[in-house]
């Protein structure tokens, strides 16, 4: 068979693109070699529907015992007692908890996309916000963090059957506490969407959701490092308090029904090798390295915080508690697409994004979010934020100036020179 040169040139084109640039994507991370070299293997070939031990296709004892690894570590990563490791990404996983837990219509309380949450949250382009009946919290205006009063009188006034904590440009640690205490008041289940976050969750570094949530979702990239795809757990299992059954009409536990949720609700075969490469990205989190590594990631967040403000960005919230931070462009006179655009220029990745009260498009939007996971990964300390700031700043204020681009993507490349990324693949 005659080798796909034109596929494998661009997959090489796309490595350098990774190591020549500074990766800035809050939910992107670089896996390491070994957790990719899992996901391009055999296990790619076999068909397993169902669950191991309750396979509908023969030939899976070997997959079942990479699924059971893969389940267990990440158990012991979040000390849960039940785990899902199917779902292919975050917001499949959180679509199997809606069908889980919840009938077309029942209502739902999250945070507004445009203050920072996510789409499968009730956003009315989303499924959740078709066949749901959303509601939605925000941000205060002044502080920019989560207005738990507002979510509180929502709550009370509507009686949600599920409350949804969790973002995707939420720069802060979250009122797990806060947010069951309502619930129950009102007997709506929490949902708690640690995608971002995840891996300062794992390490102890930000507050424990599942302390206080009934269900916890995650995506297995982004913080945790791992290969793209999503994940289902619970710490303590329970019955389904609003009465939702099995198809054949019985009434199970949680765990059971999440677990037909995926499959046969919302997928067919699961990815095994994904799944080996989930496994293997567990057996990193379990190491104190992992730990060191999440610390610095916070550091780092601060670090390039502090140096924002320093030369005047206005960061939704002040600053950062965890991996991201959100920036409000409005005051430096540029939009969220055109500073991507700039910075893409230069060989600097980040997105364009909405901030809370935002009188832009979410086409155009008023800010950027911006995140610290990648260049971590690569070695970057806090003394290395500054001048990754102060590159991003030349490039915003000199945004017409092609000349200036240019000069910053060639300081680019060689910073980051002094960070290697995957040697090993040469």
């Amino acid at each position: 068979m005659q080798r796909d040169t034109l596929i494998f040139n661009l997959i090489r084109k796309e490595l350098e693109r990774q190591r020549n640039g500074i990766e800035l994507i809050a939910s992107e991370n670089f896996t390491s070699v070994q957790v990719m070299e899992a996901m391009g293997t055999v296990p790619t070939n076999k068909y397993a529907e169902g669950y191991p031990g309750k396979r509908y296709y023969g030939g899976c004892e070997v997959v079942d015992e990479i699924e059971n690894i893969a389940i267990d570590r990440l158990k012991q990563i979040f000390r849960a007692s039940w785990a899902n490791v199917q779902p292919h990404s975050g917001a499949q996983a959180n679509t199997a908890v809606f069908l889980a837990c919840l009938k077309p219509g029942d209502k739902i309380l999250g945070l507004d996309l445009s203050m920072g949450g996510h789409l499968t949250h009730g956003s009315p382009a989303n499924f959740s916000g078709k066949y749901y009946q959303a509601l939605f919290y925000g941000v205060d205006r002044e502080t920019g963090l989560v207005d738990y009063e507002q979510l509180e009188r929502t709550a009370r006034a509507e009686k949600p059957k599920m409350i949804i904590c969790g973002a995707s440009a939420y720069s802060r640690d979250w009122d797990y506490k806060r947010i069951r205490a309502v619930a129950d008041e009102i007997g709506a289940l929490v949902l708690a969407d640690i995608a971002h976050p995840a891996g300062l969750i794992a390490k102890g570094v930000l507050n424990d959701p599942f302390d206080h949530c009934h269900i916890v979702t995650s995506t297995t990239h982004k913080t945790l490092r791992g290969p793209r795809g999503g994940v289902i757990m619970l710490r303590n299992d329970f019955e389904n308090p609003f009465g939702i059954k099995d198809p054949k009409g019985n009434t199970r536990l949680m765990s059971s029904l999440l677990d037909l949720a995926v499959f046969p609700g919302m997928q067919g075969g699961p990815l095994e090798h994904v799944i080996a490469a989930k496994a293997v990205s567990f057996g990193e989190i379990l190491t104190d390295e992992f730990l060191q590594y999440q610390k610095q990631v916070q550091l780092n967040a601060q670090a390039m915080a502090k140096a924002f403000v320093a030369r005047g960005y206005n960061l939704i919230s002040g600053g950062t508690d965890n991996h991201l931070m959100l920036i409000d462009l409005r005051n430096k006179n540029i939009t969220g697409k055109k500073a991507q655009e700039s910075l893409d220029k230069a060989h600097i990745t980040l997105n364009k994004n909405s901030v809370p009260f935002d009188d832009k498009s979410p086409f155009i939007t008023s800010g950027i979010r911006v995140g610290v996971p990648a260049i971590t990964t690569r070695g970057l300390k806090e003394a290395n934020m500054e001048p990754v700031v102060d590159l991003i700043d030349k490039v915003l204020m000199n945004a017409e100036d092609e000349n200036m681009i240019s000069s910053v993507k060639q300081e680019v490349k060689t910073l980051m020179d002094l960070f290697p990324l995957y040697p090993e693949l040469g």
